[in-house]
């Protein structure tokens, strides 16, 4: 273990943190110094274990429950952060769920479930992020910003995706949302950059790497050969809300073995 810690003494939230890429993100934060509250939506045990892991460093870890697409859910999640950590310095935008669907026979409740814990979720969180980084300003000793928030998109901000339009659509909400804030942020000194992950390897898209046909085809769409982990993610998040990037804003951070460079074009089509 490193004994670098770019995030000492900073208080972090982390939404959808009991799977996947926020669970890899709340132990990295936690690795870096950073006390860590848990968001998670279902999955108690998960989230406990992850907490375990964020206090094997050394950092304190709150779990708590809260659907981030209710407003009152996300209000008293920080609300108890702030009350028992003493404020939130960093906030990664987590959560995101998958409703798929051809787009004749989408139902509006898959449509409004992914819109709301994909982005208006993401709204919710930041702005009460934000109230509260505004409320305390930037305290020098700790962090060159007053806060940090860490938008989780997606490869398909950029790339469209046939069956899955409503995640899509959530994901390029995100982009224009982060780049939105950040530039009506970024004078009250408040960073807000993005993270674009590619494939990684998840319990989201199982399907698409769980079995040696489904990875070899998924292996076709990556130049650089592998698919991602978590822990890729993870190392992304840890600079974006470190002062080893204060300078970066606005940014989206695309993390995707190359994914973006459209690799069926690279023999000319």
């Amino acid at each position: 273990m490193s004994d670098y810690k770019p995030l000492a003494h900073q208080k972090a939230l982390v939404t959808g943190a009991n799977s996947g890429i926020g669970e890899g993100v709340a132990i990295a934060l936690g690795q870096a110094g950073a006390d860590v509250v848990v968001n998670y939506v279902e999955g108690d045990d998960a989230a406990a274990a992850v907490a375990d892991r964020i206090r094997q460093f050394g950092c304190n870890a709150l779990v708590h429950k809260a659907d981030v697409s209710r407003e009152d859910e996300v209000d008293d999640m920080f609300g108890r952060a702030v009350s028992e950590l003493g404020t939130i310095d960093i906030l990664v935008n987590n959560a995101g769920i998958q409703r798929d669907s051809d787009f004749a026979d989408m139902t509006v409740e898959k449509w409004n479930q992914v819109i709301g814990v994909n982005l208006t979720g993401q709204f919710l969180c930041s702005r009460a992020a934000i109230r509260e980084f505004l409320r305390r300003g930037v305290v020098p000793s700790i962090s060159h910003a007053a806060g940090k928030i860490i938008c989780m998109s997606s490869v398909h901000q950029a790339i469209p995706w046939a069956g899955h339009a409503n995640y899509a659509t959530s994901k390029g909400g995100i982009k224009l949302l982060m780049e939105s804030m950040a530039q009506e942020l970024a004078p009250k000194r408040i960073r807000v950059n993005g993270i674009a992950p590619g494939a990684i390897q998840t319990p989201i898209n199982a399907s698409a790497w769980n079995t040696p046909d489904a990875l070899k085809r998924l292996l076709t769409l990556i130049p650089y050969g592998r698919i991602g982990l978590p822990e890729d993610i993870a190392r992304a998040a840890v600079w974006l809300a470190s002062d080893d990037s204060d300078y970066v804003v606005g940014t989206t951070l695309f993390v995707d073995g190359g994914m973006t460079l459209y690799p069926g074009f690279s023999t000319n089509g």
